[in-house]
C-alpha cells in the first residue's frame, strides 16, 4: 500500500474512533508497527492527527463542540453495551441510583429498566422514557433544566434539584478523559451538574468507552481520583490503563465478545 493510500485510511480511522492504537493501525493495513509510527509522525507534522504514546488521535485542544445524541447513540455499540452490562452487575434492589446523560448511561438504563426496583435519578429525557416505556417497577425523578443537543438537562433548575437528594451510586457518563483535566464536558452547565450528581452520590462510577481517552472538553467535571471506578473496554490505550489503574479507585475493562454474542441472539437487548 503507498503512502498517500496509508495516511488516507489512518485519518478516516482516526476520525471514526477519534484515537486509535499503533497495534491496530498495523493490522489494519497488514503493515509493520515501524511503518505506522512514521506515518503518525509524518500526519502530526501536518497538523491531520495528533500524535499520542503508543497511538493517534484528533487533533485540537479543549472542545465546545457538542455532538447529538441520534449520532452518538450509532457509534461504538458494542463496546457501550459491554460497558453497561458490568455496570448492571453493580445495581441492587432498593438502591438509589444516579444516571446522568449519555448514550452509555442510555445503555445502561434500558438494560436496568428489566431489573430489580430501584429509585433513579436522572437529567436525561431519554433515560427516563427508557423506563416509562418499560414494564419497570422502579421509580424516576427526572430534574428539570434546559436541554442540550445531547439530550442533558442542565442548569440550576437541575442542579438545585440534585443537591437535595442522597444516591447510593452515580453512573457519570463524560465527554472526555484527561491525564491532567480529568473528566469533561464540552458544555459548562452540564458540568455544572454534573458535579451536583458526584456531591450527591456516595459512590461514583464512571463509564466511558476507550475514545473518550485524550479527549479534552472546555469544562472539568471531577478530577480522576473523584471516581471510586472507572469501566471501560479492552481496547483503552496501555498508557491510559496505567494511569487511570494508579489514579482511580478502580478500574474495570468490559469484554466485547460477550455483549456482542448476546445482541446477536437478541436484537432488543440493550443494544444502542
Amino acid at each position: 500500500m503507498l503512502a498517500a493510500a496509508r495516511h488516507s485510511a489512518i485519518i478516516a480511522e482516526v476520525q471514526r474512533e477519534r484515537i486509535v492504537r499503533v497495534t491496530d493501525l498495523a493490522r489494519l493495513l497488514g503493515v509493520s508497527l515501524m511503518t505506522v509510527r512514521r506515518d503518525i509522525e509524518a500526519l502530526d507534522a501536518a497538523g491531520a492527527l495528533e500524535k499520542i504514546h503508543g497511538g493517534a488521535k484528533l487533533p485540537g485542544g479543549a472542545s465546545t463542540h457538542e455532538p447529538g445524541f441520534e449520532l452518538k447513540a450509532t457509534q461504538l455499540q458494542a463496546e457501550k453495551t459491554a460497558i453497561a452490562r458490568e455496570a448492571a452487575t453493580q445495581v441492587r434492589e432498593g438502591m438509589a441510583v444516579g444516571l446522568s446523560a449519555g448514550t452509555t448511561t442510555w445503555a445502561l438504563a434500558q438494560l436496568l429498566a428489566a431489573g430489580p426496583r430501584i429509585t433513579v435519578v436522572t437529567n436525561s429525557v431519554r433515560i427516563a422514557d427508557a423506563f416509562h416505556q418499560s414494564t419497570s417497577p422502579s421509580t424516576v425523578i427526572l430534574t428539570g433544566g434546559e436541554r442540550t443537543p445531547s439530550d442533558a438537562l442542565v442548569g440550576p433548575l437541575a442542579t438545585a434539584a440534585l443537591k437535595q437528594l442522597h444516591l447510593d451510586v452515580l453512573f457519570l457518563g463524560v465527554h472526555g478523559v484527561d491525564a491532567d483535566a480529568g473528566f469533561t464536558t464540552p458544555n459548562v452547565l452540564e458540568a455544572e451538574t454534573d458535579r451536583a450528581f458526584v456531591a450527591a452520590a456516595r459512590r461514583v462510577v464512571v463509564l466511558a468507552d476507550h475514545t473518550k481517552w485524550g479527549t479534552l472538553g472546555i469544562s472539568t467535571i471531577a478530577a480522576l481520583e473523584d471516581a471510586d471506578e472507572l469501566i471501560s473496554d479492552g481496547r483503552l490505550p496501555g498508557e491510559a490503563r496505567r494511569i487511570l489503574s494508579e489514579r482511580v479507585g478502580r478500574l474495570r475493562l468490559a469484554s466485547t465478545r460477550t455483549a456482542a454474542s448476546e445482541a446477536k441472539a437478541s436484537p432488543a437487548s440493550g443494544a444502542e
